[in-house]
């Protein structure tokens, strides 16, 4: 397994936003952690990458205990983030932003090779390289936030929420492009969302939260049709 998260526990104060998770991720795999607002995805995916601490459980990453590594560590062999509403650097330009991703970078490619991919994926991030980030749309920031983790060529891409304020033509846009990146590149991508209909429809297996707990978990197809997981989370 590339991603193994055993006996997980968040906790904020007295409250525990997540309790005794256990999921895994493979090589290649697309996840998606889907459950409503409060359920402890956010707290699960940033536990993950460092930027939470946890109070108990275990973190391994390609067979390496990670569960005590600062977020640097991570992202140096090759843990990247795409966080909740994009959050750009808004001062920066569009290149600026795109070229913090390369902290810590693990890519091989030179980085004009990277640019001109990247480039191709996001045009718009083309066109508009030399305005400030502020001046994008939210889809164009989302787009600047998934290629800021890309141009390092990460080994997993975690995605936090990435529908959360977008247009329903856009949301669409970003879930094929995060399909796209999983199928054609091969990268492994763990996904929390409120949609779960959307990100369970790109996966290959899911795990439903309930008050920072695995209520349901199994192949993704096989959970849009569950009854009780149809009936509490895809309407």
């Amino acid at each position: 397994m590339l991603l193994e998260v055993e006996n997980l526990s968040v906790t904020y104060g007295d409250i525990e936003a997540v309790r005794h998770l256990d999921f895994v991720l493979d090589q290649g795999e697309m996840v998606s952690i889907v459950g409503a607002n409060g359920a402890g995805k956010t707290s699960t995916i940033n536990a993950v990458m460092g930027i939470e601490p946890i109070r108990g459980g275990r973190i391994r990453f390609d067979g390496e205990d990670i569960t005590r590594l600062p977020v640097h560590e991570r992202a140096r062999r090759g843990i990247r983030v795409v966080p909740e509403r994009s959050r750009v650097f808004p001062r920066l330009s569009v290149y600026e932003n795109i070229i913090i991703g390369l902290y810590g970078q693990r890519g091989k490619r030179p980085l004009q090779a990277r640019l001109d991919w990247l480039y191709g994926i996001f045009p718009r991030l083309l066109e508009r390289r030399s305005q400030l980030a502020s001046t994008l749309s939210g889809g164009e920031q989302q787009q600047l936030a998934i290629a800021r983790a890309l141009v390092s060529e990460p080994r997993l891409l975690l995605v936090d929420e990435v529908s959360m304020g977008l247009m329903p033509k856009l949301v669409d846009q970003v879930f094929l492009l995060l399909r796209q990146l999983n199928q054609e590149l091969g990268l492994p991508i763990l996904l929390v969302e409120q949609n779960a209909m959307a990100s369970l429809r790109i996966s290959d297996r899911g795990y439903v939260m309930e008050t920072g707990t695995c209520a349901y978990q199994g192949a993704a197809a096989e959970m849009i049709e569950h009854p009780k997981v149809k009936e509490a989370y895809l309407g």
